[in-house]
């Protein structure tokens, strides 16, 4: 499916202003977040795509590539794989809070609440089918190389449970409160603790296997149902099937 254009995407004209940009992605994030649309698969992929049109239009060196070439000369950055680049809610909120006034995660402030949970990647596969497979439809079993989760410590990142020690920087919370200036005016926004990356602790002792990452590069077998009917350019979600998050997320 051809991905479609930034400005379309954000309703904008090619020559609108960067309060303008602000102003409409705002208005598409709010629309499509995911507080607003609970198990809604194709608003998450609008917030995301929004999320990836406002990233681009909004720097100036990104926007001014992306009018000279299109899609084409975003390859390589944010906007460069569809479908949010790439990111996860985690990244998307992360990224550009700042355009909420510190409110980006959760109409009710349900992100500032308790710890960060950490989210796995997405995984894209193409799959070669058969005019057979197209007519009558196959199961496909896929070799993928992932990153699944660290057995040797469950996905911890820690040797075992002693090898903690709570965040001095954010008093074990997982968040920092910050002042910020954004273009609503001045405000209160509380973000993952650079310092413990939002877990509210610090490993102290890393597990050998991983690292301290608590994930590891693997191939997995996965089996997907390719219905009769498909479409060139198709695309079927498989739940769970992503990259592992790191540190037990």
């Amino acid at each position: 499916m051809a991905k479609r254009d930034y400005y379309e995407i954000l309703e904008v004209d090619k020559g609108a202003s960067a309060d303008e940009i602000k102003k409409a992605y705002r208005k598409a994030a709010i629309k499509f977040h995911p507080d607003k649309n609970p198990d809604n698969i194709e608003a998450e992929d609008k917030f995301k795509e929004a999320a990836e049109a406002f990233d681009v239009l909004s720097n100036a060196d990104k926007k001014a590539r992306y009018d000279q070439f299109g899609h084409d000369g975003m390859k390589g950055g944010f906007g460069g794989g569809g479908g949010g680049g790439g990111f996860s809610m985690d990244d998307i909120f992360d990224h550009f809070g700042d355009v909420f006034g510190g409110h980006f995660g959760g109409f009710g402030g349900s992100r500032s609440q308790g710890k960060r949970v950490n989210h796995g990647s997405d995984l894209r596969v193409k799959v070669k089918l058969t005019i057979k497979d197209i007519a009558y439809g196959v199961d496909k079993k896929l070799k993928i190389s992932k990153m699944v989760s660290c057995e040797q410590c469950s996905g911890s990142g820690a040797k075992d449970a002693n090898s903690y020690v709570s965040c001095t920087s954010c008093s074990g919370s997982g968040y920092v409160t910050q002042i910020v200036n954004t273009f609503f005016g001045r405000s209160q926004t509380t973000k993952p603790c650079p310092s413990c990356n939002g877990e509210g602790k610090i490993i102290t002792n890393k597990c050998t296997s991983c690292h301290g990452d608590g994930v590891k590069k693997a191939d997995e077998v996965i089996e997907i149902r390719i219905p009769a009917g498909v479409a060139n350019g198709m695309q079927l979600s498989v739940s769970g099937k992503g990259n592992a998050a790191k540190n037990g997320g």
